[in-house]
């Protein structure tokens, strides 16, 4: 996708009340998710078809602007402690803009991390496939995006207010329905 040509949605999320435009296609369950390309903490690649496992997992991801705000480190610890919660067969990632370095940092400080971190810094392709950066502040919006094992959108939830948690049980129940299928 080229930056030229990139749909830009206007109001969708507010930042502290403050309205952001988001960059990208807007995404629905149903839709074929997009590629894209994040970086692992280790600074390998990670695509897609790596995180369903080509076939074999759902995949839940866990959209931040950054683990280094309160909101962002509240919402990946909530989800870190109800990562048993989810069959097998899915894969729960955090994604940010955040440094892999940074997201090292903030799971040695949490202890026991069972989420993927995974960032969205070196090319945005996940922000701006996903229709999740936010222009005004270079971040991804606060969203939960679940993928089908078919590589199939199933679960969109853009939290409207940045600043806010998402629904933390229609997103796992969203996951764990994903695994089934």
């Amino acid at each position: 996708m080229t930056t030229e040509n990139v749909q830009e949605r206007a109001g969708v999320v507010t930042f502290r009340g403050r309205p952001m435009t988001l960059r990208g296609p807007e995404l629905r369950a149903g839709d074929p998710a997009p590629e894209f390309a994040l970086t692992a903490g280790d600074l390998s690649t990670v695509t897609l078809d790596i995180l369903v496992d080509e076939g074999r997992r759902a995949a839940l991801l866990i959209v931040v602007p950054s683990l280094d705000t309160p909101v962002c480190n509240i919402e990946s610890q909530k989800f870190n402690q109800r990562i048993d919660e989810l069959p097998d067969g899915v894969t729960a990632s955090v994604v940010s803009m955040d440094l892999p370095f940074a997201m090292a940092r903030w799971g040695a400080a949490q202890g026991d991390v069972k989420l993927e971190m995974l960032s969205d810094y070196r090319d945005h392709s996940f922000g701006l496939n996903y229709g999740l950066l936010m222009a005004e502040l270079g971040l991804l919006a606060r969203a939960i995006v679940v993928v089908g094992k078919d590589k199939t959108v199933r679960y969109v939830q853009i939290v409207p207010e940045v600043a806010q948690e998402p629904d933390y049980e229609a997103a796992l129940s969203a996951a764990v329905s994903a695994a089934g299928s």
